[in-house]
């Protein structure tokens, strides 16, 4: 079982304390973390911390997710790997710089991706909603994308998907919650706020399982390498987003779990309070830990554990052209 992740929102600082971390907050509380236990750590407040910090959190293969003002996420701190193969990392470039090798990685996937967006529809539409048309438009785009030649043009399949998936938005969430339009950097309106932030935690579970490989998360196959994301992580994000992310929104809103109090709006957009943030970690935590039976390991794995069979599945692909399976929602 996935050790947990550990969200701080205090402000404060960050320190070695023998063989744990000790939290000093600005309110003059004085907290410990046993870091052993904690698989990433999330920075929510305005934290200072030192190497002495970070070399603690790297000896037990702690990734740093940091988030900064109002909750936007800045970046990741990466400890070092337990493994570390060159020849791995050579293959995975091989495989990206392979035009015919990177377009099959790609498809599989927008694939993957877009039979998830499908998988919510389906669900919703069996329960007193008509997303027939939606869904019909889905397969069809799945079906492009198998047939598109070149990867450029199958973004283009992934972001038309992505619209017919999002038009849905507002049929399924209960009132006053509303899409509208997908829209971020900065999010306009509640429903936004809330996919933008499950969109940056999906992503960042992603890093982390991509972290535990030999992989680099710097390299990716369907989005084009940059120098401030990791594109492989964005790709892996891509599958999981209507898992980990679609998902969590539709039970906040429609269990009634969230409302517009735990929002405000700023000159830059609409952004969740921080007790709306802790409303929202404790469900996505709590949907990393769910389990489900796995068809090929023939046990049940949590959600987390998915995320990571779906990258190793990659690595293998990558390193010895076993066939590589993206998670396709089944359950």
């Amino acid at each position: 079982m996935p050790k947990p992740n550990h969200h701080i929102f205090a402000d404060g600082d960050l320190k070695r304390d023998e063989s744990t971390l000790r939290i000093d907050t600005l309110d003059g509380e004085t907290k410990h973390l046993q870091v052993e236990n904690v698989d990433a750590l999330y920075l929510h407040g305005q934290i200072t911390f030192n190497t002495r910090a970070l070399g603690l959190l790297d000896d037990h293969g702690v990734t740093v997710h940091v988030f900064g003002w109002n909750d936007y996420y800045q970046g990741s701190y990466l400890p070092k790997r337990d493994h570390v193969s060159g020849n791995t990392v050579v293959e995975q470039v091989r495989a990206y710089d392979d035009t015919a090798r990177r377009l099959a990685i790609a498809r599989q996937i927008i694939a993957a991706s877009i039979h998830n967006m499908r998988a919510n529809l389906q669900y919703y539409d069996q329960r007193e909603h008509d997303f027939e048309a939606s869904i019909d438009d889905l397969d069809a785009l799945k079906e492009r994308a198998h047939d598109t030649d070149d990867v450029e043009t199958l973004r283009g399949v992934e972001a038309q998907a992505r619209k017919e998936y999002y038009r849905a938005f507002d049929e399924i969430l209960r009132d006053p919650f509303e899409l509208t339009r997908r829209e971020y950097n900065p999010p306009s309106n509640e429903a936004n706020s809330l996919v933008s932030f499950l969109n940056a935690l999906t992503y960042t579970t992603c890093v982390s399982a991509i972290r535990k490989t030999a992989l680099d998360p710097a390299v990716g196959y369907m989005h084009e390498p940059g120098e401030r994301r990791f594109t492989l992580s964005l790709d892996i994000a891509d599958i999981f987003k209507p898992i980990l992310a679609d998902r969590v929104v539709f039970r906040l809103v429609n269990r009634q779990q969230i409302s517009f109090d735990d929002f405000e709006s700023e000159l830059d957009g609409c952004l969740l309070t921080e007790d709306g943030r802790e409303t929202v970690l404790r469900e996505f935590e709590s949907t990393l830990d769910r389990t489900v039976e796995h068809p090929r390991l023939s046990r049940n794995v949590s959600y987390k554990t998915l995320v990571r069979t779906d990258v190793y599945s990659l690595k293998k692909h990558v390193l010895t052209g076993e066939t590589y399976h993206p998670t396709e929602r089944w359950w």
